[in-house]
C-alpha cells in the first residue's frame, strides 16, 4: 500500500507541477471564455444562432469525414453502421443550417444534458483537487452547481425559451467556467 500512496503523491505533484508550468494558458483561455460569455449574454438570440450553425457544420465535417473513411475501408467490420452513421452527421448538420432556429430546440435539450454531465464532472474534479488549488477548488465547485442550476432553467422554459436560452446559458456558462479558470490559474502562479 505505502508503494500506491507514493505513487498518488507523485502523481499529485506532476499534476499540481503541470498546472503550475502551465499557469498562464489557464489564465488565457480564462479571460477568453469570459469575455466571450459577455457577448453571448449581451446577445443571447445571436449566440444561439451562432452556437446552431457552428454544430450545425461539425456534424456536417464530421459526417463528411466518416463518409470518406467508411469508404476507405468498405472491408472493415461494421461497415453498415459506420456508412449509416455518416449519413445521420451529414443529414443533422444540413438540417441544423438551413433550419437554426428549429434546431435551436434540440439543441436546447441537447445543452440540457450537456450541463447536467459538465456540473457534475466539474463538481468531482473540484473534490479531486481540493487539496492541489487550496483556496481555490471552491471556484470550480461553484462552476458545477451553476451548470446544474443552468440544466434546470433550460428544461423548466421548453420550448418558447429554445429561440434565446442557448445563448445566454452558454455566455452565463461561459462566464462561470472563466472565471473558475482565471481563480485556479492565479491560484496555480505558485509552486505547490
Amino acid at each position: 500500500m505505502s508503494n500506491q500512496a507514493a505513487n498518488a503523491g507523485d502523481m499529485r505533484r506532476a499534476l499540481a507541477n503541470a498546472i503550475h508550468e502551465h499557469w498562464g494558458l489557464f489564465l488565457a483561455e480564462g479571460i477568453i471564455l469570459v469575455i466571450l460569455g459577455f457577448i453571448a449574454i449581451l446577445l443571447p438570440p445571436l449566440a444561439t444562432i451562432t452556437f446552431t450553425i457552428i454544430i450545425g457544420w461539425l456534424f456536417l465535417i464530421s459526417g463528411i469525414v466518416g463518409l470518406a473513411t467508411t469508404f476507405m475501408m468498405r472491408q472493415a467490420p461494421g461497415f453498415w453502421w459506420s456508412l449509416l452513421s455518416g449519413i445521420l452527421g451529414v443529414a443533422a448538420g444540413i438540417v441544423l443550417l438551413i433550419w437554426p432556429i428549429s434546431g435551436a430546440l434540440s439543441l436546447t435539450l441537447l445543452l440540457s444534458a450537456f450541463f447536467i454531465v459538465e456540473g457534475v464532472a466539474s463538481i468531482m474534479y473540484a473534490i479531486d483537487h481540493r487539496n492541489q488549488l487550496t483556496g481555490r477548488w471552491g471556484w470550480m465547485l461553484v462552476s458545477g452547481v451553476v451548470d446544474l442550476i443552468l440544466a434546470g432553467i433550460i428544461v423548466a422554459g421548453l420550448p418558447g425559451t429554445a429561440a434565446w436560452a442557448l445563448g445566454l446559458l452558454v455566455g452565463i456558462n461561459m462566464l462561470f467556467g472563466g472565471t473558475a479558470m482565471i481563480g485556479m490559474a492565479l491560484a496555480a502562479r505558485h509552486p505547490a
